[in-house]
Parts: structure tokens; C-alpha cells; sequence
């Protein structure tokens, strides 16, 4: 076993990294969340208080851009689980030949930029855009369906965004399944349908875990895409930090909620990570 401080050693450089331009930076914001805001003046000096915290706790309007965030990445997850997990039980466990292929076509809509594929959904939820024209041309729809500035646009955007991490996660944990229980269980009298609910989806919880929480985080945190698709008016809490910073000036009520933000993803990661060490107890 290697020794705790040849351990050290190693992880030293990546500590220092994390230090230097993470650890450091956050916690210079930290004394800004207590400050109090004077419009027209900026940050008063040597006033400390809790009101910036206060807010976000107790106004109606904070509350619910927080509830909308947290809806918003629970749906992205689940549907990014729901689209991903055939297409990652497809690579995994398909032929050989459609491997390379099948990830490469995962893969390739993260070699664009993030503005371009949202200004691509753009194109397709707006009101007179390829979706709305397309069934309205079918007599399925007489007015344009609202696609944009609401929870539909938002969430439509991110899962195609997110929806590769989902998958690349779940195609790593079905690989590590053994074929030899799945053969074993069929060989029992299994149906390829028992088989799958009783088996090969209960093994391959670690990554469905993995991959929601990695998919819930990067949703709540978004910016772009919430603000292209949702517009100034469909706020989320990206979008609400972003306001405060750059258009109201307000950096001790943007530091605050920029500290709620982390420590809600703080929170879930360590909520995720109990529930999986009791999964794999009981398993």
C-alpha cells in the first residue's frame, strides 16, 4: 500500500491548483455576501450584514427561482436518463462494429459551441420557427405553440446539451456489468424484459447516480442556455447571479446567492454520495 505521505505528495500539485484558482477566489467573495449595497454608491464600508441571506431565504421571489432551478435540473436529469440509457445500452452492449460510430455521434454535439446549439434551438422553438411552421403546415396546430422563454425551451436545450455526460456515464457502468448474470438469469427462465428490470438496471445504478448528479449540477449552474431559450423574463438562479453582477451592480446580493447556488450542489453531492454508500451496503 503506498504510503500516506508519498499519497500526499501526489496529490499535492492538484491541491495547489484547486487552491490557487478556486479555493482562493471563492472565498475573496465571501466578506462581499455580508456587505450591503447602496445603489448609486456601491458597497458600503464597514457595514456587515445578514439581510443579502436573509432574502434569499424569506422573499417569495428568490424562493421561487430557487424551486424552478431545482425542478428544472430534476427534469433534465430524468429526461436526459430516460433519451440516454438506450442509446448507452445500445453501445454498450450492441455490436462491436456500431461502437466507434454510436459514441462518435454522442459525442460530436460537444464539439460545437454552446451558443451555436442554442441558437440552433433558436431557430427551431421559435414562434415561426421550423417546429411551429412544420405543424402548422400538417393542420396539427392553427397558432404557434409557445416553445421559448418557458420551462419547454429551457429544458429542450439542456438535455440535448447534457444528454452526452448521461450517456457516457451509463455506457462505462452497463460495460461493467458481467454478461455471465445476465446469462445466468436468463438461463434460469428469465425473459430478456425480467432480466433487464431485475438485473442489468439495478447494477447499473452507480452510473444512473453518477450521471444525475452530474447532469442536476451543471444544469442548476447553466447560464447560457437558460438565457437564450428563457430569455431576460424566465429567470433561474444562473441568470438571476448574473443580473445582480452585471446589471444592477448588486455584488453582495450576487455573492450570496452565488454561495446558495454551491452550497445546494454542495448539499445534493453529498446527499447522492450517502444514498449510493447505502445502496452499495445493501447490495
Amino acid at each position: 500500500m503506498m504510503p500516506v505521505r508519498h499519497a500526499l505528495l501526489i496529490l499535492a500539485p492538484l491541491g495547489l491548483v484547486l487552491a490557487a484558482f478556486f479555493l482562493v477566489p471563492v472565498l475573496m467573495l465571501l466578506p462581499t455576501s455580508f456587505g450591503s449595497y447602496v445603489p448609486g454608491s456601491g458597497i458600503a464600508k464597514g457595514v456587515w450584514t445578514l439581510e443579502n441571506y436573509l432574502r434569499i431565504a424569506t422573499d417569495d421571489y428568490y424562493r421561487e427561482v430557487i424551486w424552478r432551478t431545482l425542478g428544472l435540473g430534476l427534469g433534465v436529469s430524468l429526461a436526459s436518463l430516460i433519451l440516454g440509457y438506450p442509446v448507452a445500452w445500445l453501445i454498450a452492449r450492441g455490436p462491436e462494429s456500431w461502437r466507434v460510430p454510436l459514441i462518435l455521434l454522442v459525442v460530436f454535439p460537444m464539439l460545437l459551441n454552446l451558443v451555436v446549439r442554442s441558437f440552433g434551438w433558436i431557430v427551431l422553438l421559435a414562434n415561426r420557427g421550423l417546429v411551429n411552421n412544420l405543424l402548422m403546415q400538417l393542420g396539427l396546430i392553427s397558432a404557434p405553440i409557445k416553445l421559448m422563454f418557458n420551462l419547454t425551451g429551457v429544458m429542450i436545450g439542456l438535455t440535448h446539451i447534457y444528454l452526452p455526460f448521461m450517456v457516457l456515464m451509463l455506457v462505462a457502468a452497463i460495460r461493467n456489468i458481467p454478461r455471465d448474470v445476465e446469462a445466468a438469469a436468463a438461463t434460469l427462465g428469465s425473459s430478456r424484459t425480467h432480466v433487464f428490470f431485475s438485473v442489468t438496471l439495478p447494477l447499473s445504478a452507480p452510473g444512473i447516480l453518477a450521471g444525475s448528479i452530474l447532469v442536476f449540477v451543471l444544469t442548476i449552474s447553466a447560464l447560457v442556455t437558460p438565457r437564450m431559450l428563457g430569455g431576460p423574463t424566465y429567470k433561474v438562479m444562473a441568470t438571476l447571479i448574473y443580473d445582480e453582477y452585471v446589471q444592477l451592480l448588486d455584488w453582495p446580493s450576487g455573492s450570496a446567492l452565488s454561495f446558495a447556488l454551491a452550497l445546494m450542489a454542495i448539499g445534493i453531492i453529498w446527499a447522492s454520495s450517502r444514498l449510493a454508500r447505502r445502496w452499495a451496503g445493501m447490495a
